[in-house]
C-alpha cells in the first residue's frame, strides 16, 4: 500500500453480526416460502441487495411469493434484526479512532439500503465514526460479486481502488472486492460456513484479527 489508503467496511457480518440472523431468517422462514421446491444455497445470494435476491430467485428458480411480499418481509425482519438483535464488532470504535488518528479515511460499503445502515449507526453511536456511508442503492449497477459498488466507493472516498483495504465476510463480497483490485481482508464467520475465501489477501477469524490486519495493511 502507498501512503494514501482507505478502509471500506462491509456492514452485514462485519460491523454487526447480522448474518447470523439473516441466514436463519432466509433458511428457516423466507426461502422455503419463496422457492418451496428448491434447496437454494444461501451463498448464492449472500452479499446481494435484498431486491436483487428476489430477482435472482425469480430468474433462477421461479418464486411462489410476490416481489412486494418478499420485500415487505425482508423490511420487517431488518427492523427487528438491526434495532433489537445484532451486536457490534468488538473494538470497532477504537479501531475507527486509530484510523482517524492516522488520517486514513473510512467508509461503510453495504448492499443494504441507507435506512437499514442508519438503524445500525444510530443504535451504536457511529454517526460520526465513518467518513462515508455508501449503499449499493446509490448506484444503478450490478450487485456483488460484480465490483461496481467498491469501484464507486473508491471514487467517493477519493482513493484509487488498488489502495483501498476492504473487510468482507461473504463469498460474493470477497469476490467483488477482489475484482475491484482492492486489498481484501476476509472475516471468517460461522454463518457462512465453508465458502471460497481464496480471492482474499488475508483471512481472519476474530475482531482482533480484523483490527490487526486493517492496521497492518492501511497504516
Amino acid at each position: 500500500m502507498s501512503d494514501t489508503s482507505a478502509v471500506l467496511f462491509d456492514m452485514d457480518g462485519v460491523l454487526v453480526n447480522s448474518e447470523d440472523y439473516w441466514v436463519e431468517f432466509e433458511r428457516e422462514d423466507l426461502f422455503p416460502d419463496a422457492v418451496p421446491d428448491e434447496d437454494v444455497d444461501l451463498a448464492e445470494t449472500s452479499g446481494m441487495n435484498f431486491r436483487e435476491i428476489y430477482d435472482y430467485l425469480e430468474a433462477e428458480y421461479e418464486t411462489a411469493v410476490s416481489r412486494e411480499e418478499f420485500i415487505d418481509r425482508f423490511t420487517a425482519a431488518a427492523e427487528e434484526i438491526y434495532t433489537e438483535r445484532v451486536e457490534l464488532l468488538d473494538g470497532l470504535h477504537g479501531l475507527l479512532e486509530e484510523l482517524d488518528d492516522e488520517d486514513v479515511p473510512t467508509a461503510v460499503v453495504s448492499s443494504s439500503p441507507h435506512d437499514w445502515i442508519g438503524m445500525v449507526t444510530d443504535r451504536f453511536d457511529l454517526e460520526d465514526g465513518f467518513d462515508h456511508v455508501i449503499s449499493a442503492d446509490d448506484i444503478d449497477a450490478a450487485s456483488k460479486p460484480e465490483p461496481d459498488v467498491f469501484e464507486h466507493a473508491a471514487d467517493e472516498v477519493g482513493v484509487p481502488a488498488e489502495e483501498c483495504v476492504v473487510v468482507e465476510d461473504s463469498e460474493n463480497g470477497i469476490e467483488a472486492a477482489a475484482r475491484a483490485e482492492t486489498t481484501v481482508v476476509a472475516y471468517r464467520i460461522d454463518a457462512h460456513g465453508d465458502i471460497d475465501r481464496s480471492p482474499a489477501d488475508e483471512v481472519v477469524d476474530s475482531a482482533e484479527g480484523v483490527r490487526e490486519a486493517v492496521l497492518e495493511l492501511a497504516v
